[in-house]
Formats: C-alpha cells, structure tokens, sequence
C-alpha cells in the first residue's frame, strides 16, 4: 500500500512486507538496514522500518521486513510459528552450537539415519528445551552472548515449547552418519542449535549446527522472498511498491471485518462500536480496501487494538 505526502512534498510513503531471503552473514538488524537503505535509494518517503523475527547471522532465509503502518503488526510475527531446515554435524559440540564456536566436546559415536528417526518423536510436541548461551537472552540486563563471550558463565532457564513437526530429509539407512538433514515446524522460542544438541545427545553423541535456513515465518514462505541484490535492484528502479505485501498478509489468521464510513470514523477516533454481528476474536477491520485497524471483537462490541494511519 502506498501514501502520498501531501503539500510540496510528494513522495510516496510505503506501508506493508518486504520479505527477505536473508544471506548468510547478515544480522536481522542489518536486513531493516537494507530496507532503509532502499527506501532512500528509491526516494520514497521516509517510514518506520522493522522485521518480524530475529534470524541468526549464520542463518539464511525468512526475514518478514514491516515498513510503516506494518511495523504495528510486527510483533505478531514474533508470536507466529515458523518452520527451518538444519543440517546437524555428529562428533563435535561447539559452545555457540554452531559452525561459527569452537568445540568443546568430541564423540566417536555416529548414529544411522535409522537410530536417528526412532528418537524424533521425543522432541516432538511439547518440550522443554535449555536455549544456547550464545543467544540474545538478558541475564541481569545483559545479553547472555555478551555474557559468554567475556567467559562468564552463562545459566539459561529452561523453556516450554512446541514442535509441531519434525522430520528426516536425509534418506533412511544403517550407515553411520557424519551429518543429518531435518525440517522442524516449532512455535515461537524455539532454538533450533538446542534442538540439535539435544537431539545429539540423546543419540549418545553430541552435535552442531552446520546449516540453518528458515523456510516459512508466520504466513511468509520463501515464495514471496526477494534477495538483497533484487532489493537494490527494484529500489533504484524505484518499484518497490510492486514486490510490497499488504498489511493484511501478516493477518491471514484472522477474519476481516467490513465498515460502513460512519463506523470507520467512530474507530478512528477510539471509539467503541456496539452491536456488530461478529465471531469474537480479533478482527482486520477494513473500509473497502484500505485498513482501518486490528480490533477486538467482543459479545457484539468492537474496540481498536491497533490504529492504523493510512
């Protein structure tokens, strides 16, 4: 969705998701850079810019980026599900449990693909995992990385999450494995370098994380994904709007809500609508095409969760 500034000053203003398929390398925080960055290179009006879900700098894939009005939308991808493939490494335990730390235990043990496929149904479901101490945690106001990094140790509180799913890639067999490919579909939370210890671990060895690639982010799949090169290439073709998803997209969960004028104006001004013929829930409550605001549907009363200045 685009705006335009109004007086002499005519640029258009930018409201929705870029998603990037984020490289190896880049921090989340690097990513919103790009977009800013973009945004200026394309000279288009000046937005708030965030992303929907922190992504390791080893990690690649999925990174949701709200600009504007969708920056009030972004906190929702932090609570949405998401889905990864991973690629564990038998025989090494790094302290960061990944390819980036240095080892700090060894096994012998390489378990078959097999071994490996009769253990998945532990982690599977409900868990409780440790999260790495090389994470973005806060221990006592400090990041736990920080933390560990300057040889403190760092004591981490174990954690209730979801796998939803869990699967082999790599092709079953009774072969010892150097490595092992697998795709996990997890609730937000999850640390998939925990996962991959554990699941190490309960195969009487230990292991790190050598690949890691989110494939799916709340409703955003790579599908829709563009790269850093493409960014810059349809930013300078000042065409971005065309590669923007709507602010709805980060909303396929919930139902839209239809408004009569009237009824927009009275949310616009914070106002609690009564007598609305609609589940309860939230709701994307919408004037025609252009969104009026997340709401709160409640025994027949609709009340603004999120405005939306559009």
């Amino acid at each position: 969705m685009v705006s335009r500034a109004g007086g002499s000053d005519r640029r258009v203003t930018l409201h929705g998701w870029l998603i990037l398929d984020k490289p190896l390398g880049l921090g989340s925080t690097q990513g919103v850079s790009a977009a800013k960055r973009a945004l200026r290179n394309g000279g288009y009006g000046k937005a708030k810019v965030g992303h929907g879900g922190t992504l390791d700098p080893l990690a690649t894939g999925v990174l949701p980026i709200a600009i504007g009005e969708a920056t009030k939308l972004a906190g929702r991808m932090l609570d949405s599900d998401k889905v990864y493939d991973f690629t564990i490494r038998f025989g090494e335990q790094t302290d960061t449990l990944d390819a980036e730390g240095k080892v700090i235990a060894t096994s012998d043990v390489r378990p078959t693909a097999s071994q490996l496929e009769t253990v998945l149904p532990r982690f599977t479901g409900p868990i409780a995992q440790v999260p790495p101490a090389y994470s973005a945690l806060k221990v006592d106001g400090q990041r736990a990385y920080d933390l560990a990094r300057a040889g403190e140790e760092v004591v981490l509180a174990t954690r209730d999450v979801t796998i939803h799913a869990l699967t082999l890639a790599t092709p079953p067999g009774d072969d010892p494995l150097h490595d092992a490919t697998l795709t996990a579909h997890v609730s937000k939370g999850t640390y998939i370098r925990s996962l991959a210890r554990d699941i190490a671990l309960a195969l009487g060895t230990v292991g790190h994380v050598t690949y890691l690639r989110r494939t799916k982010a709340g409703p955003f799949t790579l599908d829709q994904a563009i790269t850093l090169d493409k960014l810059d290439e349809i930013a300078k073709a000042r065409s971005l709007e065309h590669s923007l998803l709507p602010l709805s997209a980060g909303l396929d969960d919930i139902p839209a809500l239809a408004l009569t004028p009237d009824q927009a104006g009275a949310l616009r001004q914070g106002r609690v609508l009564a007598g609305i013929a609609a589940d309860d829930g939230q709701a994307f409550a919408m004037l025609g095409v252009l969104p009026v605001a997340l709401v709160e549907v409640e025994h027949g009363s609709v009340r603004v969760v999120r405005g939306f200045n559009l």
